[in-house]
């Protein structure tokens, strides 16, 4: 069978696994980015504190995802909840450093130009800050999200849902008539959502930059 007659074939499945996969890497990228953007928040403002969260979140992040994953489904169980768990603290890295790189870059001629008219510090971090520390925290935000498209297969192992599954299925058959087919149409899906969920955020970023920012 060639890979266009299995993709034709399983169409129905492979869509659902896409679904699937592209709803987890979602779901798990704004919670990372609520979490992340807000330890920026919390830490940007002293050196040592904002170091320790990126040296904490980059730590994470040198923990295998089979590793990970394996230690997570004793707590959680099988299925979606150790997916949700992994592929969020993964996600925390790239926001982290960058939330925190994009506050501390803030002209703060502007803070206190803010501060001067009477703003309150919500209002100077809301109206001010954030706004002009989003172009940094966008990009962390689109690394993090090819990374966690890649991790997201390892989720099949615990049972996750997703593209992966077609992948490891592959494997497991490998020398039947489709193995190849299997961990070939995984692994191209996984690719297109990449660069659909890039092409989005390029999208985002044009539509909520203003063009002397971005400049």
């Amino acid at each position: 069978m060639s890979f266009w007659e299995y993709v034709t074939g399983r169409h129905t499945q492979l869509l659902i696994d896409t679904y699937q996969h592209a709803s987890a890497v979602f779901q798990c990228m704004v919670l990372a980015t609520l979490i992340g953007v807000l330890i920026g928040v919390l830490t940007y403002r002293s050196e040592w504190v904002g170091n320790l969260a990126t040296t904490a979140t980059a730590t994470i992040l040198t923990i295998p995802s089979l590793a990970m994953i394996g230690l997570l489904i004793p707590i959680v169980g099988l299925g979606v909840a150790p997916t949700v768990v992994a592929l969020t603290l993964y996600g925390l890295l790239p926001i982290v450093r960058n939330a925190v790189v994009g506050l501390r870059g803030v002209d703060p001629t502007l803070v206190d130009a803010a501060k001067g008219i009477g703003m309150s510090r919500a209002a100077r971090l809301f109206k001010v800050e954030l706004p002009l520390a989003w172009p940094p925290i966008l990009t962390g935000i689109r690394v993090a999200t090819q990374m966690l498209m890649g991790i997201a297969a390892i989720a099949a192992f615990a049972s996750g849902p997703g593209l992966g599954n077609e992948i490891f299925r592959g494997i497991a058959s490998l020398g039947s008539a489709n193995a190849l087919n299997q961990v070939l149409a995984g692994t191209l899906g996984i690719v297109v959502l990449a660069l659909l969920f890039d092409a989005a955020y390029v999208l985002i970023g044009r539509l909520t930059i203003p063009r002397g920012i971005r400049a």
